[in-house]
């Protein structure tokens, strides 16, 4: 029975450890400078940094959140503390919009980058949108992309037709599969849905922006059972 106990109690551990939903919501703020302040307020949130590779230069800090009382005790723990931003965006989760999103979320504590999309819609557009996205999806079974993502919308700081795409990347060169051949039992699915594809967008989107961001290690705050599935890369933090 002890032996029992103890095996329940150690799945239990590592099922806490390793999450296989994304945070409810994310705290999103671009272009602010990294401080100790998550630190020295002993958050009890995973907060990324990162830095863009491609575009302008940018650095952006992601707040993992369960819930807006998470972000009132940590906006109350940081007191004001953190510098000013050129934005700052609050996103809840949209699991139907999402790609392979519990892949996605194993692999944050590996990804050394970020493939970032900031899609805005017109108003009324966002069952069009779900079935662009929809159409997006089934492309990237056709060829099995491992590439998930984790989608979220903008509830605060930004128009309500705003959606961010989050794809964690282990390395640059899983790109490097999105650029093989589609295999030929999948050409006409491809085709078909990339035409359907473009008239919604058309219709539909208003702006897109894309963006590369390199994971930086040193301005981040993340859990040691977080920094556990990567302990060489996340040492330096």
């Amino acid at each position: 029975m002890r032996i029992i106990a103890l095996l329940t109690l150690l799945s239990a551990g590592l099922a806490a450890q390793t999450p296989s939903e994304p945070p409810t919501l994310i705290k999103l703020i671009r272009n602010t400078v990294p401080t100790r302040a998550y630190a020295d307020a002993k958050a009890s949130v995973t907060m990324l940094a990162m830095s863009s590779i491609a575009g302008a230069p940018e650095t952006w800090m992601l707040e993992a959140h369960d819930s807006f009382g998470s972000i009132e005790d940590l906006d109350r723990a940081l007191n004001g503390v953190a510098a000013p931003a050129s934005q700052t965006m609050i996103l809840l989760y949209k699991p139907g919009l999402s790609y392979r999103p519990d892949q996605a979320v194993r692999d944050l504590p590996k990804a050394r980058y970020f493939a970032a999309s900031i899609y805005e819609i017109r108003p009324g557009g966002d069952l069009d949108f779900a079935e662009l996205v929809k159409l997006r999806r089934a492309g990237y079974d056709s060829i099995n992309l491992d590439r998930p993502e984790i989608v979220y919308q903008a509830v605060a700081g930004a128009p309500s037709g705003t959606y961010l795409f989050l794809a964690p990347l282990k390395s640059l060169r899983m790109f490097d599969n999105g650029l093989a051949r589609t295999p030929a039992y999948a050409e006409a699915l491809a085709e078909s849905g990339s035409t359907a594809g473009r008239k919604i967008a058309a219709a539909v989107e208003l702006s897109r922006e894309l963006t590369l961001l390199r994971t930086e290690p040193k301005w981040s705050y993340v859990s040691e059972e977080f920094a556990a599935a990567d302990p060489e890369f996340w040492k330096r933090f």
